[in-house]
């Protein structure tokens, strides 16, 4: 009789578990995890951030350094995965011919490095979804500078493991302009200081600085808003962080695509070359951009 209470009772509490939602079970405590996979030839080496609690099936982001940067756990990003409940991969580029970590994009010092990193991203992210339990579907892409130039190049390529990617003070290489068009639309978010001495605001057509010949901005973005057929643009100004003493921000939004697929540009009056962490909570606002496409 004893055997048979106990039974039901385990029978009773296997089926309310069953009927719970597994998002509703915390699946891990917080950590960084190191690994690599091999592409091509080539290690890619990356850490994971899974924050605490962190549920089955949650969004992904990637976070690209900037040229010859690698691994930073504690990121702009990092803070919103806590709050938000978000697995970053941060990923760290090849060698290239320089000797630097980078993301190929074409820079004229890096003709003849054959590294697809538009490949390798896309199979590293379909590895890291299945290791650890994350969403195929709520994938994004942000980055720095050459990780922000490879957030475009993304959104040119003709690939479906990205949704929606936001460059911070990245370039539209001339060749993507003249050479790529993009398959599909895409949400695209810019944040760009109007005084970056190293990613101008107006552009390098005539390749001064040596990065090769890059789109100005405001062109850059043109494209996007043309692309994805955005119909009305909202404009509002806001004050840094810092009050009077940092940049104030022009946030730019262009709406009403047919595909629902945004672009916003954030212009940081007056600021350089940076994820713009003193004006802005740069991780928040990038992840409320994405998260209007979750899924």
């Amino acid at each position: 009789m004893i055997n048979r209470l106990i039974y039901g009772v385990h029978r009773v509490l296997g089926t309310v578990l069953c009927l719970l939602p597994l998002c509703a079970i915390p699946v891990r405590g917080e950590s960084f995890v190191n690994d690599s996979l091999k592409v091509d030839g080539a290690w890619r080496h990356f850490t994971v951030f899974l924050p605490d609690g962190l549920q089955n099936d949650a969004p992904l982001v990637f976070v690209l350094h900037g040229y010859g940067g690698g691994i930073v756990r504690e990121n702009p990003i990092t803070n919103a995965a806590r709050r938000h409940g978000f697995a970053l991969c941060i990923p760290q580029g090849l060698k290239d011919p320089q000797n630097k970590n980078s993301w190929n994009v074409g820079y004229p010092f890096q003709e003849g490095w054959k590294q697809n990193d538009v490949k390798a991203l896309c199979r590293l992210a379909r590895y890291v979804q299945k290791r650890f339990a994350l969403s195929r579907v709520n994938t994004f892409l942000t980055g720095m500078s050459n990780g922000g130039e490879m957030c475009y190049l993304m959104a040119y390529s003709k690939q479906n493991t990205f949704k929606a990617v936001a460059p911070i003070a990245g370039l539209t290489m001339e060749w993507f302009y003249r050479d790529l068009e993009a398959k599909k639309p895409i949400p695209l978010f810019e944040i760009h200081g109007t005084e970056d001495r190293t990613s101008e605001w107006t552009g390098d057509l005539e390749n001064k600085g040596g990065w090769g010949a890059y789109m100005p901005v405001p062109v850059a973005i043109g494209y996007w808003v043309a692309k994805n057929r955005c119909t009305h643009e909202i404009t509002e100004r806001v004050e840094s962080l810092k009050g009077k003493d940092g940049h104030d921000v022009i946030k730019h939004r262009f709406t009403g695509s047919p595909s629902g697929c945004d672009v916003w540009l954030y212009e940081v009056v007056g600021a350089g070359h940076s994820w713009h962490i003193d004006d802005l909570d740069t991780g928040e606002e990038v992840w409320q951009f994405f998260c209007k496409y979750i899924e």
